[in-house]
């Protein structure tokens, strides 16, 4: 007798038809999973192969006033000369340079600006916080403000984060809504130009550093952003000191910068723009907020275009780009330009051009005195 054959006939048949990919086939890499799992998750950068429309704005639908600026108050003109140069190809009218300072160097930045593209950039001043604790500083600081507006040609007050973090007099941290400064608040009113205050940093570093933290990477790179309960007030009482200068002096205007860094809590930032007509907000650095939350922010900016107004903060020509795409387009599932800021991905907002236009220039024409009008498109 033979022996029972082993494979079906079925089976060898399939065998054979097989055989040729079989000799022909490459043996497929080995995979290191012990490397892998070995890989530093800051190292981890998956590649979308998502294929939807995609479009690549560099240049602004209207011109544009960016009120969160900073560059050097005393610039060469070859360096003035580049800034207007890309402040052209992304269609950036007006650049508002917050970096101002006070005094004969403010005066001098001014000067030049508009000896050699007038009209261009405008100026904020700073406040100078040292001898806060001596009698008649808030007098003085008023005083000097005036003369920067009168004589510097500033046409508005930027507050930096340091104040009611980091200034300090004999008795220790000086909140944001220490009295010694009404005088400046008040000398702001009356002189009628806006105060754009940097208040906090963002509530979520405030919290622990870890697996829960949608901002880990950024607080593990620069661990100096954590903002220790030992040293700094929470969160919640800064921005407090913050809203009691708007409500007290309700006569001058306040720009909060970053979206008051509620860009992740739009209800909240509505109802404050809704209980306090006399402030305002832009954008700079909290793109990333919106652009996760497509449907509600095109509905926040919409109902709120003329109290929100473009900004940017560090300067950076190829990150506007983002800007222009989110606010501009409909655009899905797209990199922020920031990864330490963003884990997510942005959603386009396709805002309506009456939207676009308020946003860009109209509101920041209303707030901000010295804006040459005839610039922009009416």
């Amino acid at each position: 007798m033979y022996p029972a054959p082993t494979h079906s006939p079925m089976r060898l048949l399939l065998l054979l038809l097989a055989a040729p990919a079989l000799l022909t086939a490459q043996p497929r890499p080995q995979v290191d999973s012990a490397a892998l799992r070995a890989m530093p998750f800051v190292d981890y950068e998956p590649r979308s192969t998502l294929k939807v429309p995609a479009h690549t704005v560099t240049r602004a639908k209207y011109p544009f006033v960016d009120v969160h600026g900073h560059q050097r108050i005393e610039m060469t003109p070859e360096q003035m000369d580049k800034l207007i140069g890309e402040m052209d190809a992304m269609n950036m009218r007006v650049m508002v340079n917050l970096s101002g300072r006070q005094g004969d160097v403010l005066a001098r930045g001014v000067k030049a600006y508009n000896e050699r593209h007038p009209k261009r950039i405008v100026v904020f001043a700073n406040l100078d916080f040292r001898g806060i604790g001596e009698p008649g500083w808030g007098e003085r600081a008023a005083a000097q403000l005036e003369r920067d507006v009168k004589e510097g040609g500033a046409v508005g007050l930027k507050i930096f984060k340091n104040l009611g973090m980091d200034v300090t007099d004999a008795n220790g941290r000086v909140p944001t809504d220490d009295p010694r400064l009404d005088p400046v608040w008040r000398k702001a009113g009356e002189l009628n130009i806006p105060v754009l205050i940097h208040t906090a940093e963002p509530k979520v570093f405030d919290d622990p550093v870890d697996r829960y933290n949608e901002r880990w990477l950024e607080l593990t790179q620069f661990p100096d952003r954590r903002r220790d309960p030992a040293r700094y007030p929470e969160w919640e009482v800064l921005i407090r000191e913050q809203h009691n200068v708007f409500r007290r002096h309700p006569r001058t205007r306040f720009i909060a910068a970053h979206l008051d860094w509620m860009g992740n809590d739009l209800a909240r930032l509505g109802a404050l723009l809704d209980s306090l007509p006399n402030v305002y907000t832009e954008l700079g650095a909290v793109l990333h907020e919106l652009g996760r939350q497509p449907r509600t922010a095109r509905a926040f900016l919409t109902k709120y275009k003329d109290r929100v107004m473009m900004g940017k903060d560090i300067y950076e020509p190829s990150e506007y780009h983002t800007y222009f795409r989110v606010f501009e387009t409909g655009d899905e599932y797209f990199d922020y330009y920031r990864r330490r800021h963003a884990f997510w991905k942005m959603y386009g907002l396709d805002l309506p051009d009456d939207v676009l236009r308020s946003i860009y220039y109209r509101t920041a024409l209303k707030v901000i005195p010295g804006i040459d009008r005839s610039q922009f498109p009416k």
